[in-house]
C-alpha cells in the first residue's frame, strides 16, 4: 500500500480548508472527528443523520479533508483510524476553523447570520 499523503502544517492553506468544509457531507465529518477526537473507522461515520453515504464517496471525502491537513489518518490493519489536526491549524490560522464552525453549526440550525 502507498503511504497517505499529510501536508507539514506549514503546507497547509486557507483555499484548501475553505474548499474542504465547504461541502456539508465533509464539514460533518470533521465536526464529528473534532468532537470525538478519533474516529476509529471511516465506516464510523457513513451514516450522518438519516443519510448514508456510500463507501466511494466517503473515501473521497476523507482524501479531500486530509490533503487540507484537517485530519491525520493512520493504517491499523485493515482499518483506518482519523484524528483532527484542529490544534495545528488553530495554530497556525488562529480563528479560522471555529469561524467556519460556527457557521456551519448555524446552517443546520437555520438561524439567521447575526447583523
Amino acid at each position: 500500500m502507498r503511504p497517505l499523503f499529510h501536508p507539514a502544517v506549514e503546507d497547509v492553506q486557507p483555499a484548501a480548508i475553505l474548499h474542504a468544509l465547504s461541502d456539508p457531507t465533509r464539514a460533518a465529518i470533521f465536526a464529528r472527528i473534532t468532537r470525538e477526537g478519533c474516529v476509529e473507522a471511516c465506516s464510523a461515520v457513513s451514516a450522518l443523520g438519516d443519510r448514508v453515504i456510500p463507501k466511494s464517496s466517503l473515501s473521497s471525502h476523507f482524501k479531500v479533508l486530509r490533503e487540507a491537513g484537517l485530519i491525520r489518518c493512520e493504517r491499523h490493519g485493515t482499518e483506518m483510524r482519523n484524528h483532527s489536526r484542529i490544534l495545528e491549524v488553530e495554530a497556525r490560522f488562529p480563528g479560522l476553523l471555529p469561524a467556519i464552525m460556527n457557521a456551519y453549526a448555524r446552517s443546520l440550525n437555520d438561524e439567521p447570520p447575526p447583523s
